[in-house]
């Protein structure tokens, strides 16, 4: 089982071809280890002044990195004397907690060639963008990420296109294929989820998607399609209702799905958020997860680890993404002048405890099959 996207190899050039990396050890493994928030591990191993831990909290953090062997950025040999950085321009970073895992997937790279990492945020504004690009280039930076918060194609501004500097695009792409680009492998990542319930058992399994205007609902669609595809289980149209990310939707969908003649025994939900809605709803009936109904939701936000069950889902790998593109830039692949294919990273599962083998209905109840 995976439980950590950072560690995700980043494809070869193309994405035809992967190598697999050894696996390396985060912050993120730390504090879980330690049972504490991964703020808690930065304040203890940077020894931050005025903050004040626990005799007992030092300990623990410490004993996880002697286990893990950790190897804290801190220590990491730096090459130059001068400012070298690298500028992260966003649409946006505050409405979402995926940019800021992306920041600091490409801070743990940048770190280790000695750069700096910068964020900008432009909300797109038709004056603020061009300014900030502008500012940015006058800063001399060493290279570009341009990122966004919601995957999609994107007209890349055309100062970076004669920037003379190497620019990677994050979380989108272009239509031209100019530049490196890297996103998360949705499809593959719908079919992850939906298989796990098919291992189960599962043959009748809903889908709650996205708001279908968005390139992840579709691509996470495709995936459950396709994952059925291969199951041999054929596509049943009322097992599919559009939501809108949030849990109320989530909420009254798996009560209407709960309710046919022919009711799934496994709903898989296309974010975490829906996946809340999803438990309140089931339990409300009085049914059970998973002796009941199975659930899988995608995201793995952090509600995921404290729902009860603890909901199985899928990562979506910012962290990665954050320093594949970093690798890129350092490469100097990004200064080429071909049409690049879109880089498409693992989505891992992480099982928890909301799936278990289905049960059939049977007056009013569900019995194990």
């Amino acid at each position: 089982m995976n439980t950590d996207d950072s560690n995700a190899a980043p494809p070869q050039r193309g994405g035809s071809k992967r190598t697999r990396a050894v696996k390396r050890v985060t912050m993120t493994d730390v504090a879980q280890l330690a049972g504490v928030s991964q703020s808690t591990v930065s304040v203890v191993l940077n020894g931050t002044a005025g903050i004040k831990i626990a005799r007992e909290t030092h300990e623990r953090v410490a004993e996880a990195v002697r286990t893990l062997n950790y190897r804290h950025q801190k220590s990491l040999p730096r090459r130059g004397t001068g400012i070298r950085q690298i500028a992260m321009i966003f649409d946006q970073i505050a409405t979402s907690p995926e940019p800021v895992v992306s920041i600091d997937g490409a801070r743990e790279e940048a770190w280790n060639t000695g750069h700096v990492v910068s964020a900008y945020q432009t909300y797109n504004d038709p004056e603020m963008e061009p300014r900030t690009i502008d500012l940015v280039l006058r800063n001399r930076v060493d290279a570009i990420i341009y990122a966004t918060v919601m995957t999609r194609q994107v007209v890349v501004p055309e100062p970076l296109y004669n920037a003379g500097i190497p620019v990677v695009l994050l979380n989108c792409f272009s239509a031209d294929r100019h530049f490196p680009s890297v996103v998360p492998g949705e499809v593959a990542g719908g079919m992850s989820a939906t298989k796990a319930l098919t291992d189960a058992g599962h043959r009748r399994i809903a889908h709650i998607t996205g708001e279908m205007w968005m390139d992840a609902a579709r691509d996470r669609l495709r995936g459950y399609r396709e994952a059925l595809a291969q199951a041999d289980i054929p596509y049943a149209p009322e097992l599919v209702h559009e939501g809108n990310w949030q849990p109320s939707a989530a909420y009254e969908h798996t009560k209407a799905l709960l309710q046919l003649p022919d009711p799934p025994t496994a709903i898989f939900c296309a974010n975490d958020r829906m996946a809340v809605g999803c438990y309140e709803a089931v339990k409300e009936i009085g049914l059970r997860i998973p002796e009941d109904i199975s659930v899988v939701g995608y995201d793995d936000e952090e509600v995921a680890r404290h729902l009860s069950p603890r909901l199985t889902t899928i990562v979506l790998p910012h962290r990665a993404m954050g320093r594949w593109a970093v690798e890129k830039l350092l490469d100097g692949a990004a200064l080429g002048h071909e049409k690049y294919h879109v880089v498409k990273l693992e989505c891992p599962l992480i099982e928890r405890s909301s799936v278990a083998p289905p049960r059939l209905v049977t007056a009013g109840r569900r019995r194990r099959v």
